[in-house]
C-alpha cells in the first residue's frame, strides 16, 4: 500500500513568476495576465484535500483569469512553509501552525481556510485497552512533525508527552494496523478508510473534545509575493475559491478526476470516502469556502500560548490577507414550557436547601420538613414520567446520562434503561457527536468561569436517531448546575418534539414562494433566483435568459367552460414547459396566464430562442381535459443579459415588453427584445 500522508512536508519545485501584462479590449481597456507561470504546493500526495484546486484547473478558473498553474505534490522531507519562503513555489497549504512559522520570523500570509475544522486525530488499536487519550502515556505513538495541535491536545489533557515513546512517522497507515506502534496521527478523512478496510477495530481522539478547534488547509502565500503583485496573489486566490465551490457541488466528479488523472495507485473508492467525509470538515453549509476569523485565530493563538509554544501578546498584523470577521455564533434564548420545567429542578434544589438549614432547628421541624420534601419528590416524578418532554440529566466528567425520564420511549422508541446504557454519542448522529461534546465542555467552563456558578439557559435544534431507523428533530433548552451532594457539574436538559413545528415552517416557506395552483415557483421566488443567476452571471461572464409567456386564446376557455377546466389547462401547461427545460432552468407563474421561464446560464442568445420554440409548439397541441379538446397557443418574450439589460428589473420589463410584441405581431410567436 502506498503512503498516504499529507503533513507539513512537501517536494521541492521549481518556480518562475514571468510577469507579462497585455491589455485586451472588450468594451473598453482591461488588464489581464497572459498566462503567468504559478506554482502551488500541496501538503502531500494528490488527494480530495485539494480538490478545490484540482476543479480550478479542470473547470479552466486559473487559466481565465490569466494563470498557468502547477500544483505540486509532495515527499516526506520537505517543509512547505520554507518552500514558498524561499520563492520556490508561490503558493502552499498549511495547518494552524503557520501562526509559529510566523513567530519563528518566516513571513507568511494566510489567504484563506479550507477547513473550518482540521482533520488531525489520533488512531488507536481499540484491542490495546486504550479506553481513554491518557492510557496513552508509555505507548509507541507517530506524531507528525507540524501536528502542533495534537500537542496541544495532549498538553491541554494534561498528558506529560515525554511520557510517550515517539516514533519517526512512516507515514502509512500499515504501522498501526501491523501493530508496531499504538497510535498514529492521521486525518479523519483519510486513513479510516484502511483501517476499515483491513477489518481493524479503532478509536478515534480528536482534540475538538477537549474544545481545542483548529483550523485546517489553509492557503496561504510569501509577504514579499504579496507585496510584489498582490493582484496576481488575488487572481489566485479568487481562482482557488472557486474551483473549491465547484469541488464541493461536485464532489464525486472531482474524485473520479482525482483518480483518473493524478494516479496515486489508490482506488477510487478511496478518493469517494475521501470526498464524504471532507464536506463536513470545510462545512460549505454554514459558512463560504475560504472564510476565517480573527476572533478564531485569536482562539488558536491562546491555545498555543497555554501550553507556551506562542507569547500571550502575539501580533496579527500582516498575518492575515482580509480584515478578518467574528463568527456569528449566536444561540437563540428561548422560554416556554420546556423552560419551566429547567427552573423546576432549581426550585427543587432550592428547596432542599431551605429545608436542610431548618434540621439545625428542631426534629419536628426536620420531620415536617423531610414531609414536604417527600411530596415534593413525588410531584416532581409525577411530573416528569407523564409529560410529553423528555427530561434528562448528563454527568459532564464521564459524559454519560445519569438519567432520563420515561418519555424518551414515545419520542425516540428506546427505553430510558436503554438510552442509560449507552454512551452519550448514540443520542446523537455521527456528524454532530464531536461539535455536541465540545459544546458541553464549552458550557461547562463558562459555568466555572461565571461568578457564583450563575446558571445560563441555552435553546438548540438537534437531529436525534430512533430506534427504528428514522430521525427526529427536538429543541432542547439545557442549563449546567453543580450537584450540591456530589459537587460535581451536571447537564440538566428538556427535550421536545418540534418536528411538526419544522414541518409547517417548511410548508409556510414553500407556499410564500410557489403558486398553490400550478407548485410552480411565484413571482418571489422566481426573481429571487433571477437575482442570483445575473450575480453568478457577472462573476463567470455567461449569458442568462429570461422568458415571458402568455397564454392564447385562454379566457374564451376560461369563460366558455368554467374556472376548473381554465385551471386544469394552467395545470397542464404546466407540465408541458417544465418539459421543455432542463433541471437547472425554473419555470414559474406570476398570475393568470402568465408565466416566466428562467435558464441562468446559455452560451448565446440563440440558447433561448430554442427553448422558447420548443415551448411554443409543446403549448400549440390540443389539451384533452374531461373529455373536451381546447386548443390554445402562446406568445413568448425573449430578453438576454447583458444585452438585454443588466438588472432584474430591466430584463422582466424587456422580457414582458418582448411577449405584447409578439401578441400584436400575430400571436403564437416567439418574439426577441428589440428584434420587434
Amino acid at each position: 500500500m502506498p503512503p498516504i500522508r499529507r503533513t507539513l512536508f512537501v517536494a521541492p519545485c521549481r518556480a518562475a513568476l514571468l510577469l507579462a501584462v497585455v491589455w485586451l479590449e472588450l468594451g473598453g481597456l482591461q488588464a489581464a495576465w497572459a498566462q503567468t507561470a504559478v506554482t502551488l504546493q500541496l501538503r502531500w500526495h494528490h488527494a480530495f484535500q485539494f480538490a478545490g484546486y484540482y476543479a480550478a484547473l479542470e473547470q479552466g478558473y486559473y487559466r481565465d483569469a490569466g494563470l498557468a498553474v502547477q500544483l505540486l505534490d509532495a515527499r516526506p522531507g520537505l517543509d512547505v512553509v520554507d518552500e514558498v519562503v524561499s520563492g520556490r513555489a508561490d503558493f502552499g497549504v498549511g495547518n494552524s501552525s503557520l501562526l509559529i512559522d510566523r513567530l519563528a520570523g518566516k513571513p507568511v500570509v494566510v489567504l484563506a481556510t479550507i477547513f473550518q475544522h482540521s482533520p488531525l486525530v489520533l488512531l488507536t488499536r481499540r484491542e490495546l485497552a486504550v479506553p481513554s487519550v491518557h492510557d496513552l502515556i508509555g505507548r509507541r505513538v507517530m506524531l507528525e512533525p507540524g501536528a502542533d495541535e495534537l500537542l496541544a491536545y495532549l498538553r491541554k489533557e494534561r498528558i506529560p508527552v515525554e511520557r510517550l515513546k515517539f516514533v519517526e512517522h512512516s507515514y502509512n497507515p500499515r504501522s498501526l494496523i501491523d501493530g508496531e506502534v499504538d497510535a498514529i496521527s492521521a486525518y479523519s478523512s483519510n486513513e479510516p478508510y484502511f483501517l476499515e478496510a483491513a477489518g481493524l477495530d479503532f478509536q478515534v481522539y480528536t482534540p475538538r473534545s477537549a474544545g481545542i478547534d483548529f483550523y485546517g488547509d489553509n492557503l496561504f502565500a510569501s509577504e514579499a509575493l504579496l507585496r510584489r503583485n498582490p493582484a496576481l496573489v488575488n487572481a489566485f486566490r479568487e481562482a482557488s475559491l472557486r474551483g473549491w465551490r465547484y469541488a464541493l457541488d461536485h464532489p464525486d466528479e472531482i474524485a473520479r478526476l482525482i483518480h483518473a488523472r493524478y494516479g496515486t495507485g489508490l482506488p477510487l473508492d478511496f478518493f469517494l470516502y475521501e470526498a464524504r467525509q471532507t464536506v463536513p470538515l470545510v462545512r460549505p453549509d454554514l459558512v463560504d469556502v475560504g472564510y476565517m476569523s480573527l476572533g478564531r485565530w485569536k482562539h488558536i493563538a491562546e491555545v498555543y500560548a497555554d501550553i507556551g509554544m506562542l507569547p500571550r501578546d502575539f501580533d496579527f498584523q500582516g498575518f492575515l490577507y482580509e480584515p478578518a470577521r467574528d463568527d456569528l455564533n449566536g444561540l437563540r434564548t428561548y422560554l416556554g414550557a420546556a423552560l419551566a420545567a429547567i427552573g423546576l429542578i432549581t426550585l427543587v434544589a432550592a428547596y432542599i436547601h431551605h429545608i436542610n438549614r431548618r434540621l439545625h432547628r428542631s426534629v419536628a421541624e426536620a420531620r415536617l420538613a423531610a414531609e414536604r420534601l417527600e411530596a415534593s419528590e413525588e410531584k416532581y416524578r409525577l411530573l416528569t414520567e407523564t409529560m410529553k418532554d423528555v427530561v434528562w440529566t448528563v454527568d459532564t466528567d464521564s459524559l454519560r446520562f445519569i438519567y432520563v425520564s420515561p418519555s424518551v420511549e414515545r419520542l425516540r422508541g428506546y427505553t430510558a434503561e436503554e438510552v442509560l446504557a449507552q454512551p452519550f454519542d448514540a443520542s446523537f448522529l455521527p456528524r454532530d457527536a464531536d461539535e455536541l461534546r465540545a459544546l458541553v465542555r464549552q458550557r461547562v467552563r463558562s459555568f466555572l468561569d461565571s461568578p457564583d456558578n450563575a446558571p445560563r439557559f441555552y435553546t438548540d435544534e438537534v437531529e436525534q436517531p430512533c430506534k427504528d431507523g428514522a430521525t427526529v428533530w427536538i429543541e432542547v433548552v439545557t442549563t449546567c448546575c453543580r450537584n450540591p451532594r456530589t459537587g460535581k457539574v451536571e447537564l440538566h436538559g428538556v427535550s421536545r418534539d418540534i418536528s411538526e413545528r419544522r414541518a409547517s415552517q417548511a410548508r409556510i416557506a414553500y407556499m410564500a414562494e410557489h403558486d398553490m395552483l400550478t407548485d410552480l415557483p411565484n413571482r418571489t421566488l422566481v426573481t429571487d433566483r433571477l437575482r442570483q443567476a445575473l450575480s453568478a452571471a457577472r462573476r463567470n461572464r455567461h449569458r442568462v435568459g429570461l422568458l415571458y409567456i402568455d397564454l392564447d386564446r385562454f379566457k374564451p376557455v376560461n369563460d366558455a367552460y368554467g374556472h376548473a377546466v381554465g385551471d386544469q389547462l394552467l395545470r397542464e401547461a404546466a407540465v408541458r414547459m417544465r418539459m421543455c427545460v432542463r433541471e437547472s432552468d425554473t419555470v414559474g407563474r406570476f398570475g393568470g396566464d402568465e408565466f416566466v421561464v428562467l435558464l441562468p446560464h446559455i452560451d448565446t442568445g440563440h440558447d433561448a430562442e430554442v427553448v422558447a420554440e420548443k415551448i411554443r409548439i409543446a403549448l400549440g397541441e390540443s389539451f384533452l381535459i374531461e373529455g373536451l379538446r381546447l386548443d390554445v397557443s402562446s406568445s413568448i418574450g425573449v430578453a438576454i443579459y447583458p444585452e438585454h439589460g443588466s438588472d432584474d428589473e430591466s430584463l422582466l420589463l424587456h422580457a414582458d415588453g418582448a411577449m405584447y410584441a409578439a401578441k400584436h405581431g400575430g400571436r403564437n410567436r416567439v418574439t426577441v427584445f428589440g428584434e420587434d
